[in-house]
């Protein structure tokens, strides 16, 4: 009976040997294969971003990330011990990552500095590998954070210019096939196969870095002076709409270390612009003919439109003055006044025009398009807030657009904040942008920018004045909406100036705006700034000084307590 067992067993393994060597040799030969193949992903090069002058902002360097294979892992948890400490990893976390099934491929660390890839390597442990992985990296820090924004651990785009342009940043990802023995080596001679992995295209950017810090320092620095919540600033080229400057920086709760914050404010957050908003109001009562700038006209004290009494900042019997001297000093009730005669059709018109309500054609992730009521929709009291300001929201951009439309001799200039695009074959592609539209005549822009200037040499803009430079611009204090219920919070001010200079040839326009600022006046808190800002922009572009020097021209730190004029 032994004899017969031991004959059917041979027999049996006879059939079988047939069968794999004669039936289906191929199909077993090729799960061989699979088993010893592997496909190795080759992450492509993320572009880098450059500033206007081709300083790096953003680029990709190469870093090592530590990966298993936990079918060729002997020993999980061995391995786990060895690998805990010179990763400086929970031991547990790395046995479960090693006892997987179903994958061949896993994480253990990603993007790890050179050291510690060296220490892993030196282990020489069964079924571990390191594998090439670009790390995102900003060679000025958090210079211009919120603009350029974040990419995740796959480098891909999370925020700001590294979302929107994620496409373009984004190189094609390669693929490498090895064949491997069952140590998880090399076969020599065995069976490869490559295909590279394609860089992304770099990105050119008008921001200029020198010209940023120099943004970021002087608000930091107003925004800790002042006790401010927060603030942001932009700096563009009024001729061609490039954004050579945009920062925003948070202080929570006032008087700490302001910090740059991820939250692009100029773009993603809006405001009511108060008074700054008169400069929409003013252009649509020169351009439509209701006053002219030298017109005289009485003003009083208070105007009542509606169940509502508006006021001046500063209290005063009933005067005379200028349309001019209404823009310079800032008064209420002498805009609303004029803006009455316009009509809440021709506020609205002109709100619109200058590019209120509406996306600024930048694209950036997040924007906001502010806030504008039709008409239909507005109150009795309406015709007298919204003229100064007031029930209209806006993001600093958009205001500031509408002083780079009156610098720009009536035509709008669309923003633009990525220059070009600079593909594999080196070539540089500079990036479309739409033309402008006339958005007033060039003699009511004349007119105005006259008017502004005179509202920086005598009126409420005075902290703005730049030394050798001729300024127009205009404050505004802004009451800032309650979250919580309907009205504004008590005390809560934005405080806010946007101008441009020099007045012959507008070269820089800035806007500049403080979140919760003591004291809260606009002409007080961000005119300084301004001004400061300007300086250093007009000197780094090598504009000429066009207005005599003092005799004594020192920098004068910014205010911070309230001088007079106020808004």
């Amino acid at each position: 009976m032994l004899f017969l067992a031991v004959v059917v067993a041979l027999g049996g393994v006879t059939v079988r040997l047939a069968h794999l060597q004669v039936v289906a040799p191929e199909a077993y030969a090729e799960r061989g294969m699979a088993q010893r193949l592997r496909t190795v992903e080759l992450p492509a090069p993320r572009g880098s971003i450059f500033d206007r002058n081709g300083n790096e902002l953003a680029i990709s360097v190469r870093r090592q990330t530590v990966w298993a294979d936990p079918l060729l892992v002997e020993d999980a948890a061995a391995t786990a011990a060895a690998l805990a400490p010179v990763l400086d990893m929970d031991q547990s976390y790395l046995r479960d990552r090693l006892t997987g099934k179903g994958s061949r491929f896993v994480y253990l660390a990603r993007q790890i500095d050179d050291d510690r890839a060296d220490a892993v390597e030196a282990l020489d442990l069964s079924g571990i590998g390191l594998r090439d992985e670009p790390r995102r990296v900003r060679p000025a820090d958090d210079l211009a954070l919120a603009v350029l924004g974040d990419v995740d651990v796959d480098d891909q785009g999370l925020s700001g210019i590294e979302r929107q342009l994620d496409g373009v940043l984004s190189g094609q990802p390669g693929e490498l096939l090895v064949e491997r023995a069952r140590d998880g080596g090399t076969i020599a001679g065995g069976q490869h196969a490559l295909r590279p992995a394609a860089r992304g295209e770099d990105v050119v950017l008008h921001l200029d870095r020198s010209l940023q810090y120099e943004v970021e320092r002087a608000l930091s620095e107003q925004v800790q002076a002042t006790e401010a919540d927060g603030g942001m600033a932009v700096v563009m080229d009024p001729r061609s709409g490039a954004v050579l400057a945009m920062a925003s920086v948070e202080a929570p709760g006032g008087g700490g270390e302001p910090q740059p914050t991820r939250n692009n404010a100029p773009l993603t957050s809006v405001f009511e612009p108060g008074s700054a908003s008169k400069v929409v109001t003013m252009s649509g009562v020169l351009e439509e003919g209701v006053a002219e700038p030298e017109n005289v006209m009485v003003v009083p004290d208070s105007l009542q439109v509606g169940p509502k009494r508006f006021t001046d900042s500063s209290s005063h019997p009933t005067q005379r003055m200028s349309v001019t001297e209404v823009l310079a000093q800032s008064s209420n009730v002498g805009t609303i006044t004029l803006a009455q005669r316009l009509g809440p059709q021709g506020v609205d018109q002109y709100l619109r025009r200058f590019g209120f309500g509406r996306p600024t054609g930048l694209g950036f992730p997040g924007e906001s398009a502010g806030l504008l009521l039709p008409v239909d929709d507005w109150a009795s009291t309406s015709i007298g807030s919204i003229a100064i300001g007031q029930g209209v929201a806006v993001n600093a951009v958009q205001m500031l657009g509408a002083l780079n439309t009156l610098a720009n001799g009536g035509v709008s200039v669309p923003p633009r904040l990525v220059r070009s695009v600079i593909g594999a074959d080196g070539k540089e592609r500079p990036v479309a942008s739409p033309g402008g539209e006339r958005v007033v005549s060039a003699e009511t822009a004349a007119e105005m920018t006259s008017m502004l200037a005179s509202a920086v040499s005598d009126g409420t803009g005075v902290n703005a004045q730049v030394d050798g430079y001729t300024v127009a611009g205009k404050t505004g204090t802004a009451r800032k909406p309650s979250t919580e219920v309907r009205g504004y919070e008590s005390g809560a001010y934005m405080g806010v100036f946007a101008g441009f200079a020099p007045v012959e040839d507008p070269r820089l326009s800035i806007i500049v705006a403080l979140d919760e600022p003591h004291p809260y006046y606009g002409g007080v808190v961000a005119a300084p700034v301004f001004s400061e800002i300007a300086e250093y922009g007009l000197r780094l572009l090598g504009v000429a000084p066009t207005a005599p020097l003092p005799e004594a021209s020192v920098p004068t730190s910014p205010p911070t307590s309230p001088v007079t004029p106020r808004d």
